[in-house]
């Protein structure tokens, strides 16, 4: 997958930069020169022979996997048009989010009605949209970074925000885990922005509390929704008798 062309991309690198041909290589391996070749050609390395190749080259494999994340650091964002794929397709968006949140395949087939052929298609998808490295026996490595999160007003959060309009608010906020909390008065742009700073650090801790809790078994998380909303703001009715200014 593109984690593997990646590898061999960076093993090259460090074979052009240190002058080693082929030739030197197939040498050092005992092997032909056109075997060295085809293993490149056909990306077929072993474990063993890559580490074979990197004890040649005096480093280890860890070495490659560094230079690997330094020319290409996980993304916090996925592109705007890659949202509109998850978008354009419901399951896909399940999966999607359900992988970012370290479920196993196996256990979104068990929650969902998703017969295991198709949710291997939608991972298939999600890697060919370079959001995951989806691996023998559908194993899953995300190709996103530790503090991911959707784009700012992109489509992933426009559209939980219709959800949001149409399911969140729709409860007393009175049962175990539920908590809402409307208050409203007159602050100076000053209080605003300070309480805005604090909202901010909140988001942080709410996903610090996230990462740490991807270590738990699944049946000890549950999806969370976290609004916390502040702007200018009076109700329409006050709007409609309220004097113009000037």
């Amino acid at each position: 997958m593109a984690q593997a062309e990646s590898l061999v991309n960076a093993l090259k690198n460090v074979l052009k930069a240190r002058g080693v041909t082929y030739a030197q290589l197939a040498k050092g391996l005992e092997l032909s020169e056109a075997s060295v070749k085809r293993v490149f050609a056909e990306r077929s390395f072993t474990l063993d022979r890559l580490d074979q190749i990197c004890g040649l080259l005096e480093m280890q494999i860890s070495d490659l996997a560094h230079m690997v994340a330094e020319d290409n650091p996980a993304p916090v964002h996925l592109t705007r048009e890659q949202e509109k794929k998850l978008v354009s397709d419901p399951k896909l968006l399940l999966v999607a989010v359900h992988v970012l949140n370290r479920w196993t395949p196996e256990q979104i087939v068990d929650a969902y009605l998703l017969p295991r052929t198709e949710l291997t298609r939608l991972l298939a998808q999600l890697d060919k949209l370079g959001i995951i490295d989806l691996l023998p026996n559908d194993r899953i490595r995300l190709r996103v970074a530790p503090d991911f999160s959707w784009l700012p007003a992109g489509p992933i959060q426009q559209y939980f925000r219709e959800q949001l309009r149409n399911d969140f608010f729709n409860s007393h906020f009175d049962q175990p885990g539920e908590k809402m909390i409307m208050i409203s008065g007159m602050l100076s742009e000053e209080s605003n922005a300070e309480l805005q700073r604090r909202m901010a650090r909140l988001t942080k801790e709410f996903l610090k509390a996230h990462r740490k809790d991807l270590a738990l078994p699944l049946e000890r998380r549950h999806g969370n929704a976290l609004i916390v909303a502040m702007r200018p703001w009076i109700p329409d009715s006050f709007k409609r008798i309220k004097k113009q200014d000037g």
